[in-house]
C-alpha cells in the first residue's frame, strides 16, 4: 500500500493528532474545534479525512496511512429522505449498563445541574451512543453543570433552597448554538479541572446574562460572600471516560454532530434546574431535586 507521511503535508492536520488529542493532555490546543454551521462541520471533516494525492517518487516512504484516512466524506454527510428530511442514524445495539466501564474517579458533594432542552432526544441520544458504542462509563442525565461538590449544605438544606429558585431566577437565559465541540482529558488541579476524567462535549457560550444568572444561583446556596470561576464555562457532554481506558475522539464526536445536525444548530432553553447528589462514584449519582423552567 502507498504510504504518507505523518508530517503535515500542505498545510493538512495530521488525522492521528485529532484522536490523541482526547488521550494526551499536552494537545489540549488540538482538542477543540469550533464551527459557525453544520456545513463548515462538513467543509472541514471532507478537509481533515480526505488525503492529498501522493506523488510517484513519495512511494518509498515508511509510515503507513491511517485507516481513518481513507473514510469517504458519504459516509458522514447528512443523508436525507426525498422531502428533505435529515435521516439520523440509530445508535449501535445497546449494552447492558452492567456490563459497560465505570468511571473510577470519587466525586464529592452536592451538585447543581442545568438540563438543557431536546430535540427528538437528541442530547440524551449521544450520551447513549457514545456509551453504547465505546462500552464506556455511562452519564445518567445530560446536564451542563452550574455548581459542583457543595459540602456545606445538608440535602435538605440544599431541597429547600432550590425548591426557591423561581423566586429569584424565572427562567434561565437561552443558550446560543453551541460554538464547538471538545474532546480532552482533565487533571484535578489543573484550572478550573476537579477530576481526573476524559470527555468529549457540545461546548457552550456564557453572556452577561449567563453571568449574573449564575450569580444569583451562588448567592442562593453560598450567601452573599462566595467565590467561583469565571468567566464561567458551560458545556454539555456527551461522553465521559477514564484517562486509562479512553476510547473517545474529536473526530467521532464530530462525524457523531455531522449526522445529528440539531447538536450544534439549535438553541437551547433550559428545562429544568436539579440537584443531585455526587457523592462517590458516578454509578452512586442520584437525583434529589428538580425544578422545571419548561413546563
Amino acid at each position: 500500500m502507498t504510504s504518507t507521511s505523518t508530517e503535515e503535508m500542505d498545510g493538512l492536520p495530521v488525522i492521528s493528532k485529532l484522536y490523541l488529542s482526547a488521550s494526551c493532555p499536552e494537545l489540549k490546543a488540538e482538542s477543540v474545534i469550533s464551527f459557525s454551521d453544520t456545513e463548515e462541520i462538513l467543509s472541514e471533516i471532507e478537509r481533515v479525512v480526505t488525503p492529498p494525492p501522493i506523488q510517484e517518487e513519495q512511494e518509498d516512504l515508511s509510515i503507513e496511512t491511517t485507516t481513518t484516512a481513507s473514510l469517504p466524506l458519504s459516509s458522514i454527510g447528512l443523508p436525507s429522505t426525498a422531502t428533505g428530511e435529515v435521516v439520523t442514524h440509530p445508535p449501535p445495539s445497546s449494552s447492558p449498563l452492567s456490563s459497560r466501564r465505570s468511571l473510577q474517579w470519587e466525586f464529592k458533594g452536592l451538585t447543581i445541574w442545568l438540563e438543557l432542552e431536546e430535540f427528538g432526544n437528541d442530547l440524551s441520544r449521544a450520551v447513549e451512543y457514545f456509551s453504547s458504542k465505546h462500552n464506556s462509563p455511562f452519564i445518567p442525565q445530560s446536564h451542563t453543570t452550574a455548581i459542583y461538590g457543595m459540602e456545606h449544605l445538608s440535602i435538605e438544606e440544599a431541597r429547600t433552597r432550590l425548591r426557591t429558585v423561581r423566586d429569584i431566577i424565572p427562567q434561565w437565559p437561552t443558550f446560543a448554538k453551541p460554538t464547538g465541540i471538545t474532546s480532552d482529558i482533565a487533571q484535578c488541579g489543573r484550572p478550573g479541572q476537579v477530576c481526573d476524567i476524559a470527555w468529549s462535549e457540545l461546548t457552550l457560550a456564557t453572556n452577561p446574562q449567563h453571568e449574573a444568572a449564575l450569580d444569583l444561583l451562588y448567592e442562593l446556596f453560598y450567601g452573599p460572600v462566595y467565590s467561583r470561576d469565571r468567566p464561567w464555562k458551560p458545556h454539555n457532554s456527551v461522553a465521559y471516560d477514564n484517562p486509562e481506558t479512553n476510547c473517545l475522539s474529536l473526530l467521532d464526536t464530530i462525524m457523531y454532530a455531522s449526522r445529528n445536525p440539531s447538536l450544534l444548530g439549535m438553541e437551547r432553553r433550559v428545562a429544568s434546574i436539579a440537584l443531585w447528589s455526587t457523592v462517590g462514584k458516578m454509578e452512586d449519582w442520584r437525583c434529589l431535586e428538580r425544578v422545571r423552567f419548561i413546563d
